[in-house]
């Protein structure tokens, strides 16, 4: 007989699927002091991302099938004790390889908080208000990346770098007593017994799991490229320091969430796949501005920063319209084996956007066009995917 599912308070659910984003980027404001105190390379260091989507793209798959055999709650502790553990490698690293492994352990152990936190959502919410609910998820979490840099920056500026990974281990003890004490078992006792490679075949042969999680990964691989770049960009050439940077992500991530607003109030008038094309396309706008404001020949003035600015807050807005719906829509059809559906999924998207932010490290010549026409060419792919789910929505 099937129990009752228990939901978890909103602002558990939140800071379990956001803390992962803010240990991505809270020490971003510190990647050229990490660079110079490790004697590394900027592209080296800026590699401590994309291996965080590594390690985030195999804890995904792990956690996602253990919370299927072991329950949700369970996993999700495990998940964050494996957090905590990394954290303290990167406090403990002396040199850029020891950081690289200690971000991948990191990031193996937080995605716990992506993959089973979708999961508890996608159970516990019914399909009239699961868009609603992922718009307003995302609209919160649109400042956990903006979070990272504003407490690192601080950190950073007042204690040094290593304060910064100090203050992720302090954050892992938290919210692991948090979820100890808050977090209940929501997987019932009717949770499928398929197995993964039947699973893993079901997401292979549909087409619209590939158009997701593209759109997915290069959404959050541009959103994350951003914030390996923008130090360089910000703090080198526009000669900000780490603290007013992270005063910065505020605003940007202000995008993020008016995006995220704009969906949930469009859903009213308009299908989940018309607001992804039209998401897609604002981020398309935003990029071809960006591209052209740069090729034009930007200064390090206060005037061309705004100019950059706004159009970076164009890109992010079209993003934040986007995400919720493909989060919302990526899983519909399975229900029966949700928890091994996200790991697969998540999975796939998540070494896309590894994909997508290590192209960004290869392609860093501290020049301030490279990023813009490497987002220009991605947006237009979204266009042309979110193009294709619009008229097979249509066409049924």
């Amino acid at each position: 007989m099937n129990r009752k599912i228990s939901t978890p308070s909103l602002l558990l659910l939140i800071i379990l699927v956001g803390f992962p984003q803010i240990s991505e980027t809270i020490y971003t404001p510190s990647l050229p002091d990490i660079a110079n105190s490790l004697h590394a390379s900027n592209n080296m260091i800026q590699l401590t991302l994309s291996i965080y989507f590594l390690g985030f793209a195999f804890g995904v798959f792990c956690w996602g099938r253990l919370s299927d055999s072991i329950g949700r709650r369970p996993a999700m502790l495990w998940g964050i004790f494996v957090y905590g553990l990394g954290s303290l490698g990167c406090y403990l690293s002396d040199s850029a390889d020891w950081l690289l492994w200690s971000r991948f352990i990191q990031a193996f152990g937080a995605s716990a908080g992506s993959v089973v936190t979708q999961t508890i959502l996608r159970e516990s919410t019914d399909t009239t208000t699961r868009h609603a609910v992922f718009a307003q998820i995302s609209a919160a979490l649109a400042f956990t990346p903006a979070i990272g840099p504003l407490i690192g920056g601080w950190v950073d500026q007042s204690f040094g770098y290593q304060a910064v990974f100090f203050t992720l281990i302090a954050m892992s003890v938290v919210i692991f007593a948090y979820a100890f004490v808050s977090l209940p078992e929501t997987k019932t006792s009717t949770a499928s017994k398929i197995s993964t490679l039947a699973v893993a075949k079901r997401l292979f042969t549909d087409k619209r799991i590939w158009a997701f999680g593209f759109l997915i990964g290069a959404t959050n691989g541009m959103l994350f490229s951003y914030y390996a770049e923008a130090p360089f960009i910000f703090i080198g050439f526009f000669g900000m320091t780490p603290g007013l940077f992270g005063l910065l992500g505020i605003f940007v991530a202000l995008a993020s969430v008016i995006g995220a607003m704009l969906s949930k109030k469009l859903l009213t008038k308009y299908p989940a796949e018309s607001l992804i094309l039209i998401g897609s396309l604002v981020t398309t706008f935003g990029a071809v501005c960006l591209t052209s404001f740069t090729l034009y020949g930007a200064s390090p003035s206060v005037v061309s920063m705004v100019i950059m600015v706004a159009s970076l807050f164009t890109l992010l807005l079209g993003i934040g319209i986007a995400i919720p719906n493909c989060l919302s829509l990526a899983l519909v059809h399975y229900g029966d084996v949700l928890g091994t559906a996200g790991a697969i999924f998540g999975l796939g998207y998540y070494l896309i956007v590894s994909l997508i932010t290590s192209g960004m490290s290869y392609f860093h010549n501290g020049s301030l066009v490279t990023m813009p026409i490497y987002f220009l060419l991605l947006a237009i792919m979204m266009v042309l995917v979110s193009k294709q789910i619009t008229i097979s929505h249509t066409a049924k």
